[in-house]
């Protein structure tokens, strides 16, 4: 694999961050929990093929200080990542991710979510060694974003139009905004030219989208030893993700359902059968194919290399996949 030496450290090296920051045995187990190298590795993967892809493109050539500073931002994209698991998994009292029990059954709420904290803590100190103004901007809006769009979560919408630009903009910012921001932050490093970073911008959000609707549809399909998380956790939650907004267009019904987030006995398995008898799931397989091919074409803007057709290349992952 392209990128398989560099990842296959990123885990390690963002655990040994963890260890440098404190002398806290529990408070690094905890904040560790989710580095064991289990995760899809999306954030960083994605990160740095743009960012090698980019430093072709514009030298064709790496040049070790620039990957090692795009590095950097990969780990940093990880970290906050992780952090917002660790957060949703004590705000959603999830049992189970990855595969194993979740880090807030194993530790108490408290501890849990000062550890999602002190992740975000040692990325905001390795962001601020890249002495970079423009990157440290990018990547503190993505912050913002995930509070807002966790926010945007915990609200319905009330009229059925407002409910779709509610979806993608709260999909935006609690998933693609950090693709986005990370690869921005990666070409930028590499002194691209503002077109070339406006088009790893874009890359970016639209392989987070992709990606997020691909989540969604796999909540209706997938089994949970699939998944490794509970299947139609997103309906038992409240939540109306993509496959069920294009079923209320079938069935109306789902709209009283959705306004009381699915509460009354038997919503989450009625919206569950509906979502199933409708259109809904290739729907949201069409939405989601729409912006891989849309990434593809901006990923094609990049000169040829192994890298670049790695941007390609991994939207088949991102579509296919099954968990």
């Amino acid at each position: 694999m392209l990128l398989e030496d560099e990842l296959k450290y990123i885990f390690e090296d963002i655990r040994q961050e963890l260890h440098e920051g404190t002398n806290q045995k529990e408070l690094i187990q905890i904040a560790e929990y989710y580095f064991g190298g289990n995760g899809k590795a999306l954030r960083p993967m994605v990160t740095l093929l743009m960012g090698k892809a980019i430093n072709y493109h514009i030298h064709r050539e790496n040049s070790p200080r620039t990957v090692d500073a795009q590095r950097k931002i990969a780990m940093i994209a990880e970290m906050i990542h992780s952090a917002s698991l660790i957060h949703d998994d004590v705000i959603d009292q999830s049992f189970s991710r990855r595969g194993k029990p979740s880090v807030n059954v194993l530790w108490n709420h408290k501890k849990v979510t000062q550890a999602g904290d002190y992740v975000l803590a040692i990325a905001s100190i390795m962001l601020s060694r890249l002495k970079h103004d423009e990157v440290t901007l990018m990547l503190s809006a993505v912050l913002n974003d995930l509070v807002q769009g966790e926010f945007m979560q915990l609200g319905a919408k009330e009229t059925e139009n407002e409910r779709f630009s509610h979806y993608f903009t709260k999909t935006f910012r609690k998933t693609a905004s950090l693709i986005a921001n990370a690869c921005k932050g990666s070409a930028t490093i590499a002194g691209a030219d503002p077109q070339i970073v406006e088009t790893a911008f874009q890359y970016g959000k639209n392989l987070g989208l992709a990606f997020q609707f691909v989540d969604d549809l796999l909540d209706f399909v997938s089994s949970s030893e699939t998944m490794g998380k509970p299947t139609a956790a997103d309906l038992k939650l409240g939540l109306a993700t993509a496959p069920v907004l294009f079923a209320c267009e079938k069935y109306p019904e789902l709209n009283p359902m959705i306004m009381r987030r699915f509460k009354e006995p038997g919503d989450v398995e009625k919206a569950f059968e509906l979502v199933h008898k409708s259109q809904g799931l290739e729907q949201t397989r069409f939405l989601a194919r729409k912006h891989c091919l849309e990434a593809i074409k901006l990923a094609n803007k990049l000169a040829e290399s192994p890298y670049q057709k790695g941007l390609v290349d991994i939207m088949d992952l991102v579509l296919n996949r099954m968990k």
